[in-house]
């Protein structure tokens, strides 16, 4: 037994690395610091992050897994590429998900679930996005995607989470990289309370509506500026 307590340790502390590098890397490309359809040289990115190979490729294997990496034969890996058809598949889908997570979510969520959404609703209307503190940028980032998941938290449907947890992160990388220099067309923060009052308060009905206008608002919004963007300056192709 005392043979085996090495391997175990080696593939924990493998296991934690990879989990932090995780973290760091999905923050890199979610936040555009790593460019869509941009290249993931092994060397460097190791070196950056100072870690091993191992877990590295274990890593990127998770991203990969989470539709932000793509790997192809001969050309290795790449941060996944944006495009109009990708953005509206994923807002597609993430409205069904979520409006058929939140509604069980109303069905099954106890108590706990109910002051879970109020107080991630009020730690994020208290977060302010401040120009002048870039950090404000990623606090409400956080404080936004902890809304969103604890809305559909009480759903008791793990498979179900798991998709939507993936969906909220592929939108999350559109918003925040064409998004986050435009100014405001909508009081953003009424909507997701107007959501979260109509959760709590069991009304289905108006809480699924209401979620489903927010997320099909930011994905006309994304789609628009996406378009202009392509317009002005097409992908690079190959």
């Amino acid at each position: 037994m005392l043979l085996e307590t090495p391997t175990a340790d080696g593939d924990h502390k493998k296991n934690t690395i990879a989990s932090r590098l995780v973290h760091r890397l999905r923050e890199a490309i979610l936040s555009g610091d790593l460019k869509p359809g941009a290249k993931i040289n092994l060397d460097r990115t190791r070196e950056q992050f100072d870690v091993s190979l191992s877990p590295l490729r274990e890593a990127l294997a998770r991203l990969i897994a989470d539709g932000l990496v793509e790997f192809e034969d001969n050309r290795g890996y790449r941060v996944a590429p944006v495009s109009l058809a990708n953005l509206m598949e994923i807002t597609q889908l993430r409205t069904e998900f979520e409006c058929l997570a939140l509604r069980n979510a109303i069905s099954a969520g106890d108590l706990n679930w109910e002051g879970d959404v109020i107080r991630a609703l009020h730690r994020l209307n208290r977060t302010i996005r401040d120009p002048a503190r870039p950090g404000s940028f990623e606090q409400w980032e956080e404080a936004h995607s902890t809304f969103h998941l604890s809305l559909i938290a009480g759903c008791r449907m793990p498979q179900l989470l798991s998709f939507c947890r993936v969906l909220h992160n592929l939108n999350d990388r559109y918003r925040r990289i064409f998004l986050q220099t435009r100014p405001g067309d909508r009081n953003v923060g009424a909507e997701h309370s107007e959501i979260a009052e109509g959760a709590v308060a069991r009304d289905m009905e108006f809480a699924c509506g209401r979620l489903r206008d927010h997320i099909q608002r930011t994905g006309t919004n994304l789609r628009n500026h996406l378009a202009e963007r392509f317009a002005s300056a097409p992908p690079v192709q190959g």
